[in-house]
Formats: structure tokens, C-alpha cells, sequence
């Protein structure tokens, strides 16, 4: 387990505010600033060979700020002046994240957003606004492509990294059309849709998109048959298998798999690390049997951290020579906030941002074109006049002047942390309020904390990154992904940009900012 962020050493918080008593101090960080803003303005204009998507769920514009504060004071820094890895990406947009139908969304309408390209209902996920959720005969007809099956009929290879369960909304969106984002398996689908066709999402992950290159996360026990015991978790009997239809999806996993071609089921960290990446061509890791642990709780034997499995995922997928597509998940931000365990949250992002700093070591941005984002944010904050250094899982330095009592600085705007006792707010320095599991105060209670309805920020770097640069539709995403990697349906720029990138692809591409963006349906 991690520890928690260790009180600042006053020593190092003095030294650097004295630095910054010095105004040299803050010109001399502007003018790097401006002198690198200015090396921007020649575009990077190359095709993108690879495309990363790393997706924050619920990673809202105060979840990457408090996330920053975090890995700060886990170097023993205040923690404020820390750059995150997507801190360094030089464009950002924001993303206007509502659903067809919600105001509000959720993680299932944005996924078919930001990586089909279009937007849809809540709760539904790689179908169009005209399919209704839970209906399954709303479904035909209305199925919408990602730009992981656009990659893969393009000849690269594709994959899709998470902490989730491999079903879950967000990767689902990459390679299902359903009705409902919660069909995992068929035991989770009420009778009428299974009679009417259609399919739960764990079986079209292996049918629809059959060589799909790397696949990792959880949700294991909805690959096997009814009642089978984990290989993991033999006495747990929520562990076991699911599925109604009696099918081994790991088993038709492989039989899909061409013998000449080297394919591995994987369940446990040790297997992933032991694996030679340049002797796989297709990988299944499947590491719990629902979503994966936080990285707070990992088993450092059984769990691979996200940084980890995209480390294996990249050494992979790149084999291809004519590159990749990556989806990345830090799924679990949203499972910490959602729960009010904003600590859990916050550890999640800053291992996201690790394994997008892996993913930049082992890429380059002249062909590999990285976006960071998030599908919505959460009814999170932090705030109450907090010092320079202040722990961000502490106390804020006043008590509040109604009802005399202290109070954390991170708080939510509802949520299960609503707690009365004796008929007023809980005395929060009564509590371990450092505790991987507090729940941090709400003002409105419920089982489970929302999500926000704000903008997200969207980070970008690698060719054509420039394209993201304001305030857009979600969905614009991966139209931009598409167009600097040259698939999908906008290929009118390409015939030029890939002959005249042959002896050094760049500014002969201004042809690709000029040309205007076509959809893609």
C-alpha cells in the first residue's frame, strides 16, 4: 500500500519560498514560458503513425489540479508548482461533455462520443441517439463505428488498456453496440432483449472486433459459464462466472487466433511481466474478476499497475509498421469519487499521469499523436483558504463560522459522506480523515456521490494536436485522431501528406490545415 503524502518538511517549503520572493524568479519562469509558447508556432504537421487516447473517468478540471497538489507532496514538494505529464502537452481544449438527453452525463453517452464520434443517449454505448437505453429493438440500424475499428481496418494494430472491467462503458464504446452499458453478460439482460438478438457486451468483444491486438483490465467472471470458480478467488462466490449461455469466451478468444500467430491469456501480474512482448501478437489479460483493485489496495504480485500494462501494451502494439491505436482507461478515478474516497481518486490520477509519462518515453512526438481527457468531471472541490503545502487530504485552516466546527479541505457536493451526529455536521477532527477510505464530507447525501456537468479539459501533443484548441463537442475527439492518422473516412488530405513524407514527413503538410474537416459518417 502507498503511503499518504508526508507532512512538508518546513526547511523546503522555506527555501522555496524565498526563491519566490525574488520577482527574477516568476520573469525568468515566463519568459521560458513564452520562448517555448513561441517554438509552437511551427505546426506539427506530420501524419500520426500511432494515436494514444488516455481517458480519466470522472478526471474533471479539479481532479487533475488536486491530483497535481498530490503527486507534489508525494515527492516531498508543497506540491502546487508540480507538473503532471498532461501538464506538458502544449495544446489544450475543453470538451463539452452532455449526452443527447442528459444534461449531465454518463460515462457510456460520452465514451460513444469521444471515440465514435458521435454523440448518444446516457447509458447507451456505440449505437446513435436513436437507439433508446435498456431497448433492445432501438438497436439495428443504429450501430456507430469507433476509431479502434477504423485504425484496425486502416492495418494497425489496436488495443485497449484499463482498470475496469473490459466491458465497462468506456472501453465497451470501442468495439459494442448496445442498448445498455450494463448488459456485461447475458445474465445481467432482461429475457425480452436476449429474444430479440441481441448480444451482451463481453460476447462482442470477442465476435465483433475478433483480432483485436492487446486487451487488459478485469472482468473475468464474465468470460466463463455460470457458477465457475475464479482462478483467483476459489471461495468467493461473487467472483464466479456468470454467463447463462454456458460459453468460455477465453477459450473462443484463442480459437479465433491464427495458429501461425503467438496469442497469451493472462491473469496475474507475474505472467504479464514475464511475458517477451516482441514474441506476442495478441494479448488477453484479464487481472480480477470485476474492475481491477485501486492502486492504493494493489497486490503487487496479482495486480499490474496501469503504467505497467501500458508499458507491455506499447512494446506490442508497435511492432506493426504501420502503428497503433491505444486506448488507455484510469478508470477508477470515478469509482474513488463516486464512493467519496477522493484519496482513492487522487492516487488513481496520479498513476494515470505515470503511465501517460511511460507512454511518452516510449513514443515520439513526430508520429504519435497523444490525448488525454476525461468523459466528465465530478461534483468534487477542494478550497477554505488552505496555506501553500497544505496537505490536500487536510484539514483547512479555519473552522467554519456557523457552526464553529473544522472541516477538510476537499469536500463534495453530494455524496455518502453526508454525516449528521447529534443532529450537526460531524466533528471531522474526530475521525482519520488521512484514511485511504474516508468518505470526505457532502452537503447532500446520498449512496453515491455524482457526476459534475462542466467542461473537461482535453491535452494534446503530436501531429495535428493544434486542432484541439477551444471549446468543442466532445465528439469532435476523434474526428481529429482520425484526420492526423489519416483513417476512417476524411482521407482526402492523405494521397499528398503520405507521398511527401517519404524522405522527412512535416511542413510539406499544411496542406492538412488548410483542407476543410469532412465528417467521417
Amino acid at each position: 500500500m502507498r503511503s499518504c503524502p508526508r507532512p512538508l518538511p518546513s526547511n523546503s517549503l522555506s527555501l522555496r519560498t524565498e526563491k519566490e520572493k525574488d520577482p527574477k524568479y516568476w520573469r525568468d519562469q515566463a519568459q521560458q514560458t513564452l520562448k517555448n509558447a513561441l517554438g509552437l508556432q511551427k505546426l506539427n504537421t506530420n501524419v500520426a503513425k500511432n494515436v494514444i487516447m488516455f481517458l480519466g473517468d470522472g478526471m474533471g478540471v479539479s481532479t487533475v489540479t488536486a491530483a497535481r497538489i498530490l503527486k507534489g507532496q508525494l515527492h516531498h514538494n508543497p506540491g502546487e508548482e508540480t507538473t503532471l505529464e498532461m501538464d506538458k502537452f502544449p495544446f489544450v481544449a475543453l470538451s463539452k461533455t452532455y449526452n443527447t438527453n442528459a444534461q449531465v452525463p454518463d460515462s457510456a453517452g460520452t465514451a460513444t462520443a469521444y471515440l465514435c464520434g458521435v454523440k448518444a443517449n446516457e447509458g447507451t454505448v456505440g449505437v446513435s441517439a436513436a437507439t433508446e437505453r435498456s431497448l433492445c429493438n432501438t438497436t439495428q440500424g443504429n450501430e456507430v463505428t469507433s476509431i479502434l475499428r477504423w485504425a484496425k481496418d486502416a492495418g494497425k494494430s489496436v488495443g485497449i488498456v484499463t482498470t475496469t472491467r473490459v466491458n465497462h462503458a468506456t472501453p465497451s464504446a470501442a468495439y459494442a453496440h448496445s442498448a445498455d452499458r450494463d448488459w456485461y453478460s447475458d445474465n445481467e439482460m432482461p429475457p425480452e432483449a436476449l429474444s430479440q438478438g441481441c448480444k451482451d457486451i463481453a460476447y462482442q468483444l470477442m465476435h465483433n472486433i475478433r483480432d483485436i491486438d492487446v486487451i487488459m483490465g478485469g472482468g473475468r467472471k464474465y468470460m466463463y459459464p455460470k457458477n465457475r470458480t475464479d482462478v483467483e478467488y476459489e471461495m468467493d462466490e461473487k467472483a464466479r462466472g456468470t454467463r447463462l449461455d454456458g460459453l468460455n469466451l477465453v477459450d473462443i478468444w484463442k480459437s479465433f487466433k491464427p495458429r501461425h500467430k503467438h496469442s497469451h491469456f493472462i491473469w496475474n501480474r507475474t505472467e504479464l511481466l514475464t511475458l517477451d512482448p516482441y514474441t506476442v501478437d495478441y494479448l488477453l489479460g484479464l487481472f480480477e474478476p470485476g474492475d481491477m483493485q485501486y492502486e492504493l489496495n494493489r497486490n503487487n504480485v496479482t495486480d499490474p499497475s496501469l503504467s505497467e500494462m501500458v508499458e507491455v501494451a506499447i512494446q506490442i502494439l508497435q511492432k506493426n509498421t504501420k502503428g497503433f491505436f491505444l486506448l488507455v482507461e484510469g478508470g477508477r478515478i470515478d469509482h474513488g469519487h463516486h464512493e467519496g474516497k477522493a484519496k482513492q481518486a487522487l492516487h488513481e490520477a496520479v498513476e494515470m499521469d505515470r503511465a501517460i509519462g511511460q507512454a511518452g518515453t516510449m513514443t515520439s512526438v513526430e508520429d504519435t499523436l497523444t490525448v488525454v481527457t476525461a468523459d466528465h468531471s465530478h461534483v468534487f472541490t477542494f478550497g477554505g483558504y488552505t496555506p501553500r503545502g497544505n496537505s490536500i487530504f487536510g484539514l483547512a485552516p479555519m473552522v467554519s463560522d456557523t457552526d464553529k466546527k473544522p472541516f477538510t479541505a476537499i469536500l463534495y457536493g453530494n455524496g455518502p459522506g453526508y454525516k449528521v451526529v447529534d443532529g450537526e455536521r460531524e466533528n471531522v477532527s474526530m475521525v482519520d480523515y488521512a484514511h485511504n477510505n474516508y468518505q470526505a464530507q457532502s452537503a447532500v447525501p446520498l449512496r453515491h456521490e455524482t457526476h459534475g456537468g462542466e467542461d473537461v479539459a482535453v491535452f494534446a501533443k503530436g501531429p495535428m494536436a493544434h486542432l484541439l484548441h477551444g471549446v468543442h463537442e466532445q465528439n469532435y475527439i476523434p474526428h481529429v485522431m482520425a484526420y492526423a492518422a489519416c483513417i476512417g473516412a476524411n482521407l482526402d488530405h492523405c494521397v499528398a501528406a503520405r507521398s511527401a513524407s517519404s524522405p522527412a514527413p512535416g511542413p510539406l503538410l499544411l496542406l492538412l490545415v488548410m483542407l476543410p474537416l469532412r465528417i467521417l459518417f
